[in-house]
């Protein structure tokens, strides 16, 4: 499972660096200053859990079984969370209403949040 959520986080990384740069140099004169600050925005959510993903992958100190809640919620977190912003920066360029998706940012933000809380308590038993 470690090798897993390693792999997970360098993927989810490699991806936000590519989304931002296609962001900052493809998308700068297709959408608004306020749409890329909202794509910046999923990008760098997307990258902060990459990185907790890298870190969660090498800790030893909390057995794999407990670390496979933490993994379900942070992935399907960045994906709900990240993506759904993806899609709503970039509404305007598709013929597609993505506003009707709207709903899932914030259910990707509570598994985020639930993600961070289930690792915290993890660690607190853990010591």
């Amino acid at each position: 499972m470690n090798k897993t959520i390693f792999c997970t986080g360098v993927f989810f990384g490699v991806l936000a660096v590519v989304l931002g740069a296609f962001g900052a140099h493809g998308l700068g004169n297709l959408l608004s200053s306020g749409e890329i600050e909202t794509f910046k925005t999923g990008v760098t959510y997307q990258m902060y859990h990459a990185l907790l993903l890298l870190i969660l992958g090498n800790v030893k100190s909390i057995p794999e079984e407990k670390k496979k809640l933490v993994y379900y919620f942070i992935v399907s977190g960045i994906v709900f969370f990240s993506f759904s912003i993806y899609l709503l920066a970039t509404n305007s360029l598709t013929g597609f209403d993505f506003t009707t998706i709207g709903f899932i940012t914030p259910i990707g933000g509570l598994l985020l949040i639930l993600g961070w809380l289930f690792l915290g308590y993890r660690a607190y038993r853990k010591f």
